[in-house]
């Protein structure tokens, strides 16, 4: 690829989004290695005072959640030329405002499902800090994408491999209009994001390092 393509088609910056338990860092760490950009896992960023308040069962409030975002944000800042895939919960909308105010090209991938669905893999889930009894909290306290936000919303209940391959179509095709119902994708918006049709070898070792 020449230059001047590369100058108009920047490497992939994505947030892949939702709840605890609906599969973000798995999926984004597979998202990752496809793409063969690192990979950042949100949980990480959190300081252990924040790790203590849920692990008691004690959700987040704005206060704590702000160096944890601002945090975030300089990640993905800070990948600019090669991209990157982050993981995060990303709730509400002022929190998503934080990242891409530090990344403007970044593009979210909300792993959606019914609070039943959640509920049963958090609770499949030994040895998380997040406990089971917040998933409602989280639930309560999610906005959905709006219009206006370069994203895409899949179903979180098929397999990995299928949302995978579904946010790489998302990102090859540049969907970046009002956001996207459950598998029903809308793939008619092009936007300035990297052409993805060779990024599908999943070997690189290099991929998921942040």
């Amino acid at each position: 690829m020449s230059s001047s393509m590369q100058q108009h088609h920047p490497p992939p910056l994505v947030v892949v989004m939702g709840v605890s338990g609906s599969g973000k860092t798995t999926v984004g760490a597979a998202l990752a290695q496809r793409l063969r950009v690192p990979f950042a896992d949100a949980d990480d960023f959190h300081p252990q005072a924040n790790i203590d308040k849920m692990s008691a069962g004690i959700p987040l409030t704005d206060e704590d959640r702000g160096p944890w975002l601002d945090t975030i944000g300089a990640w993905l800042a800070d990948h600019p030329d090669r991209g990157g895939v982050a993981s995060c919960s990303a709730l509400r909308r002022a929190y998503r405002d934080v990242l891409t105010a530090a990344a403007p090209q970044a593009y979210f991938i909300h792993l959606h499902g019914t609070p039943q669905v959640i509920a049963a893999r958090v609770a499949g889930r030994p040895g998380h800090f997040m406990p089971a009894a917040l998933v409602e909290s989280q639930f309560a306290t999610l906005e959905p994408l709006e219009a206006d936000e370069r994203g895409a919303v899949l179903d979180v209940d098929q397999p990995v491999d299928d949302l995978v391959t579904q946010s790489l179509d998302l990102l090859r095709n540049g969907s970046a209009g009002a956001p996207t119902a459950p598998g029903n994708p809308d793939l008619t918006d092009p936007t300035d994001l990297t052409d993805l049709t060779d990024l599908t070898d999943p070997s690189d070792p290099e991929a998921t390092h942040p």
